[in-house]
């Protein structure tokens, strides 16, 4: 008997959904914009050499992934993690773990840039990023690195 009750309840767990993911989006719809929004004003400020509303919107950002379950606990986590950055060097640097978090759900749910919004890279440091706009803006580099690196996808 207990091993048929067993069975059973390993049965019916494997007809349940994920945990947390009804409200992960469909595949070909566009990223959330809870998600695109904070994330582009994040990128604008690194990329104009500032840190001043980072934190806040990383906050922002870390607060929309959560709502989404758990397929967006990567960008919950980074995003927490850019939230603490004080200084610029920092905050470029967990933004790349930002990037590669938005990045990857975005492509595994297959997911589309919302308008207006594309992939860019750039090849001397092997990082992607988000942005709005058809002029390379690296929030790596910054507004005062003499030559923007990158390229859109």
């Amino acid at each position: 008997m207990k091993r048929s009750l067993i069975a059973l309840a390993l049965v019916a767990a494997g007809c349940m959904p994920a945990p947390l993911t009804e409200n992960t989006p469909g595949a070909g719809t566009p990223m959330p914009a809870s998600i695109v929004e904070p994330y582009l004003k994040i990128q604008s400020e690194l990329y104009n050499d500032s840190v001043e509303n980072v934190r806040a919107n990383a906050g922002n950002l870390a607060t929309a992934s959560a709502s989404l379950g758990s397929p967006a606990m990567k960008i919950d986590m980074a995003a927490v993690q850019l939230a603490s950055a004080t200084e610029l060097p920092d905050a470029r640097e967990k933004f790349a773990g930002l990037s590669e978090a938005v990045l990857n759900y975005m492509d595994g749910l297959k997911l589309t840039p919302p308008e207006g919004v594309q992939v860019a890279s750039c090849e001397t440091t092997s990082r992607q990023w988000l942005q709005e706009g058809s002029t390379i803006a690296n929030p790596y580099d910054g507004a005062s690195a003499p030559a923007a690196c990158g390229s859109f996808r």
